[in-house]
């Protein structure tokens, strides 16, 4: 069949659909950048960019937008064509937004244990939630309901890396640099960012060897999940066999996205870790967060104690990447962690340990 893209109706469709979507980037102000309370002699400072205050409340929002640009320019996306997405959740209601925005059906592919808040949030904005119960099977199927419809497989875990321009045009890493520059030290020793697709962690790591940084990016991975292992052994093949409870991060394969040899470090975090260090964060600075801002926020939290051991300073930079307002019934429930079995007295211990005497109990 031939068809014509030249088509005067779809063109006028197009140049709509991508205003609407630079539009939302242009009205919507940059994410703040919040203080980790440290005793000031320590002279470290600790940074969270806070992600959650997008419009719709992640850090996937960034990441949507630009799928939705790089779907749209090269043609993918079309009029009445549903857009289809793998997801976990926060980049499925981010998705939602956007395909709503520019009038064309959404359809988010997840595992069904999903938390409810994300599910309803996707059906807030217009999108329809499937649901698979092996989350290993998200990607098979998201793709065969693209076939069947004639809709846009999305597939974020493939383009993320590279539908981000990493080099700038206020990418996450380069608002991150622009608001530490009247900080004491503003170009940071590290930043943390934790993986789902990988595409932020390669987008930052890529920025800051673009513009010949010191700055070392470190990766913490959670539990049930194949990256850490895959990036120690060098095996782009590593798997895991069941899905992380961390929502957004943690995947059962190595993704296309993530880019081992970009970044410096990596830290396999428990996930009860994780989740004792997102309650420290409620109580430090009055911010619930999701369990993966927690994963990095333990990760964060290491990195300055081995500074302050070795008598370093400088300032060290991670993520609150969406609100805990969507976990009440997992992070926020000690019923839940008690079904899951973890206990997250220990970590708790430690880091307020660390918080009082400045030494990471061994």
């Amino acid at each position: 069949m031939d068809v014509d893209r030249s088509d005067a109706r779809y063109r006028s469709w197009l140049k709509e659909a991508v205003r609407k979507v630079q539009a939302d980037a242009n009205r919507s102000a940059d994410t703040h950048l919040l203080r980790f309370p440290l005793p000031d002699d320590w002279g470290i400072d600790l940074y969270l960019k806070d992600e959650s205050t997008h419009p719709t409340g992640s850090l996937k929002h960034r990441l949507a937008r630009s799928l939705f640009l790089y779907g749209l320019c090269n043609g993918w996306i079309r009029p009445g064509k549903p857009v289809i997405e793998a997801s976990s959740g926060s980049t499925a209601v981010s998705e939602a937004y956007f395909a709503k925005l520019i009038g064309v059906p959404f359809v988010a592919v997840m595992p069904r244990t999903t938390s409810p808040e994300k599910i309803r949030l996707i059906e807030f904005h217009g999108g329809q939630c499937h649901f698979v119960d092996d989350p290993r099977g998200m990607y098979e199927e998201s793709a065969l309901l693209a076939e069947r419809t004639g809709g846009h497989y999305m597939d974020q875990f493939t383009y993320a890396e590279r539908a981000t321009d990493w080099r700038g045009n206020n990418n996450i890493a380069e608002s991150v640099y622009q608001q530490l520059r009247l900080e004491r030290y503003p170009e940071p020793a590290w930043i943390v960012a934790t993986a789902g697709t990988g595409g932020t962690s390669a987008t930052i790591a890529r920025y800051v060897h673009y513009m010949q940084f010191d700055t070392r990016i470190c990766v913490p991975d959670p539990e049930n999940s194949c990256f850490f292992d895959g990036w120690t052994r060098h095996d782009p093949d590593a798997r895991s066999d069941c899905g992380s409870r961390i929502e957004g991060i943690g995947r059962p394969r190595m993704e296309p996205s993530f880019v081992p040899g970009a970044i410096d470090r990596m830290m396999k975090v428990p996930d009860a870790a994780s989740i004792a260090a997102v309650r420290t964060l409620e109580k430090a600075i009055g911010r619930r967060a999701g369990g993966s801002t927690g994963t990095g926020l333990w990760s964060a939290l290491k990195i300055v104690a081995e500074m302050l051991g070795k008598g370093e300073r400088g300032s060290v930079v991670t993520l609150i990447c969406d609100p805990g307002d969507r976990y009440l019934d997992k992070y926020y429930s000690d019923t839940w962690l008690a079904d899951q079995g973890l206990d997250i007295r220990p970590y708790t211990t430690a880091i307020e340990a660390f918080l009082d005497t400045g030494e990471w109990p061994c």
